[in-house]
């Protein structure tokens, strides 16, 4: 639908002010990572037992080697601050109700050093294993066969145990729980009052009015006045069986051996992997007074931190990082860490299509300069440009971009790669049609925005002449050194109708060829290139190619090239040089006719790819037709990670998440997960695949996001 539609929706759904028409105002939003503590040395080979934040958001964790805290939000040391107490080791920790003090369990006594210590008793030795306090200071004491009720520093009473021998205990305000696999207790007037009777139960936590209760198989919500069951037992969750939950902001986190998840608006984000946590065994969560979550695992302590940002801030990190650690003579790299997350390891490594990724940048950089002026943009546009420029050079075929490029002696990969007539430099041949419509885009954007000077605009149009003159005279082929066609650097008719029009491959070839044209006529002034084009849309029925509905797409195996099925599968390889092909197409065309035609296709492409909410499929559509879905280009932005370690994942197991029917798309579940949920892809990914076991061997850039962030900045998208 058009984005002026959407205006009731935004405000319902997307609760974001409205600047103007459509526009949508960048105002902070919580970004969620995780930090990861490092543990002292002695603590390798403790047991990590319990974990406690109190209110002014210190971090304990309980050991069996004693008692260690955290220093500046990054290291778990022991705690030595209160010298008497550095050398006893604890038997529990626990944090008052309502105050958040800290109190500790020992041996002999408990304690807190709140109120200036005054609170403190001995209890015979050994007896009790954990210690609560509620809101009005009444501390419970349990332990095996015996529990007691002390006020301040004096013993109220001695307590019975509930029959059901209790596996946990809770305080929520000034109230006592204790609970057993097969029931819940409250304390009341020093008796154990039966509030529920169920199987299997783990674990439980408290929202208003309700208590949550965590079982093996799921979770169900009580009213907490009347003990009723609200919500019968859910099952549908990424992993059944809870250890603990925890209600932070009305919103509940689950913990479990194998992750964390939290509900949200009845579904769940899950928090599973090294790119959250140190462990995927959760020991214990906790949360401090502004809504992040620690996470205790066997192995260490991660927290799930968010922080107000805003796209702006994290489009200045991305292309700060970018310029730091991912640049390569022009090029912008995925990097390869030699040791996983350690930058210090990290080498900007050649890629097949280095070309197509640094459109995304260059282009970025055009969009941004033509958003702000700032000149730091446009240098850094022309910068890339000039290793485009660098691929017609490096290799002595005329018009024939080389894939990339690489110093002599560090390739050594002889069948694609080849020696320079400089002799310091090797190249990379076999160029497909990724990175040709990377070259044609990239021309457009500096036409449109960079190049302002008649020597500028002639740099642009020479390296277009030369690639589509090199096509042309080559009976539409990339032809390389060994004066045959490239596997995939075809546009003759031969080849581009030898498919069914079912197959994407006859569609999107047209749509290259004549984008092309269209450019080079546009740039050059050659009537060549026009008539050319004429011949391949009237003659050949391109323009009839490019305008075959995307509905019409069937999955087949009945087409070979080069050893290789053609429609067996959805190529999203395909969606992603489309849609870059639509914006030059619409950009330049021969007339008004042909404009709203391919208005027409980019719409029509788009329609089939709403499911996969992606922000640069949304805002091309949108630059080209009007046509946006605003909610989902919001969500694409704002949930891209920061993050780009590219980490293993694993969702296939969740049962919260809605299968469909295996069909052509590979889309698995109805809904998309976000970003920080599945592996870090590029956009020419299936982003529905739930699993990867990339082992953050390497890191993206970011590119993916830079690009649609300030096409939506130029087109108004976002103030």
């Amino acid at each position: 639908m058009r984005i002026k539609n959407h205006w009731r929706a935004l405000i319902s759904t997307l609760l974001l002010p409205l600047i103007s028409f459509g526009q949508i105002k960048d105002e902070p939003y919580p970004q969620a990572s995780s930090v990861k503590f490092d543990i002292s040395s002695e603590l390798k080979s403790a047991k990590l037992l319990k974990l406690e934040v109190d209110y002014n958001n210190n971090v304990y964790v309980l050991t069996d080697k004693g008692l260690y805290r955290d220093f500046y939000g990054s290291k778990i040391s022991k705690d030595l601050l209160y010298r008497k107490l550095s050398s006893m080791n604890p038997i529990d920790i626990t944090t008052q109700a309502g105050s958040g003090y800290l109190y500790y369990l020992y041996a002999d006594r408990f304690l807190t050093n709140a109120h200036a210590g005054t609170i403190f008793a001995k209890i015979p030795e050994n007896s009790y294993q954990t210690i609560l306090v509620n809101q009005s200071g009444l501390v419970l004491l349990a332990g095996v066969g015996k529990a007691a009720l002390y006020k301040i520093s004096e013993k109220v009473c001695d307590l019975k145990l509930p029959e059901d021998q209790p596996t946990r205990w809770y305080v929520d305000k000034d109230n006592f729980y204790a609970l057993s696999t097969n029931s819940i207790k409250i304390l009341v007037q020093n008796e154990w009052k039966t509030i529920y009777r169920g199987e299997n139960i783990t674990c439980m936590a408290f929202s208003a009015n309700q208590y949550i209760v965590g079982t093996k198989d799921g979770y169900l919500v009580l009213n907490s006045s009347t003990g009723k069951i609200e919500q019968s037992i859910k099952k549908e969750l990424p992993v059944s069986s809870i250890k603990d939950l925890l209600v932070v902001n009305s919103q509940t986190w689950f913990s479990t051996s194998d992750g964390a998840f939290r509900e949200e608006a009845g579904k769940y984000r899950y928090f599973q992997g090294e790119r959250w946590l140190v462990n995927n065994e959760i020991i214990d969560m906790k949360a401090d007074t502004e809504g992040n979550i620690y996470l205790l695992t066997p192995t260490g302590l991660s927290k799930i931190e968010f922080s107000p940002t805003t796209l702006a801030a994290k489009t200045k990190k991305i292309q700060d990082d970018i310029r730091k650690y991912h640049m390569r003579y022009g090029f912008v790299c995925e990097i390869s860490y030699g040791k996983p997350g350690d930058l210090t390891t990290a080498q900007a490594v050649d890629n097949d299509n280095d070309g197509l990724w640094t459109t995304l940048y260059l282009g970025s950089q055009a969009f941004r300069f033509a958003t702000t002026g700032e000149e730091i943009a446009k240098r850094y546009a022309w910068e890339s440009f000039e290793a485009f420029e660098r691929l017609l050079t490096v290799n002595p075929l005329k018009g024939f971009p080389s894939r990339t490029f690489e110093r002599k002696g560090i390739i050594h990969d002889t069948l694609a790669w080849r020696p320079s007539q400089n002799p310091e430099w090797d190249w990379k041949g076999t160029t497909s049609t990724d990175e040709y419509i990377g070259y044609l885009f990239v021309a457009t954007v500096m036409d449109q925005f960079i190049a302002k000077s008649a020597p500028e605009k002639k740099r642009i149009a020479n390296f277009i002449d030369a690639i589509m003159t090199h096509i042309i005279d080559n009976n539409y082929y990339f032809i390389d050194v060994d004066g045959q066609p490239t596997r995939w650097g075809r546009w003759n008719p031969e080849y581009v109708n030898s498919y069914a029009k079912y197959v994407d491959d006859r569609k999107l070839n047209s749509a290259h060829l004549i984008a092309g044209l269209q450019l080079a006529y546009a740039l050059t002034g050659k009537e060549r290139y026009k008539s050319e084009a004429y011949k391949m849309m009237d003659k050949y029925g391109y323009l009839d190619n490019i305008m075959i509905p995307m509905k019409t797409m069937m999955q087949t195996t009945e087409f070979v090239h080069k050893g290789e099925v053609m429609g067996d599968t959805w190529n999203h390889s395909d969606d992603e040089m489309s849609f870059l092909t639509y914006w030059v197409l619409h950009k330049y065309p021969f007339d008004e006719s042909l404009k709203k035609k391919y208005e027409w296709v980019a719409r029509d492409h788009w329609e089939i790819e709403k499911p996969e909410k992606d922000g640069l499929w949304n805002i091309i559509t949108y630059g080209i037709s009007g046509d946006i879905d605003l909610k989902s280009t919001i969500w694409y932005l704002r949930e891209y990670t920061p993050d780009l370690d590219r980490y293993s994942t694993k969702n296939s197991h969740r049962k919260d998440l809605v299968r469909i029917p295996e069909n052509f798309r590979e889309q698995i579940t109805k809904e998309l997960l976000t970003s920080g949920e599945r592996p870090m892809i590029r956009h020419n990914t299936n982003p529905f695949a739930l699993d990867c076991n990339d082992g953050r061997s390497s890191r993206l850039a970011g590119d993916e996001y830079l690009l649609p962030y300030w096409m939506a900045r130029y087109l108004k998208v976002i103030q």
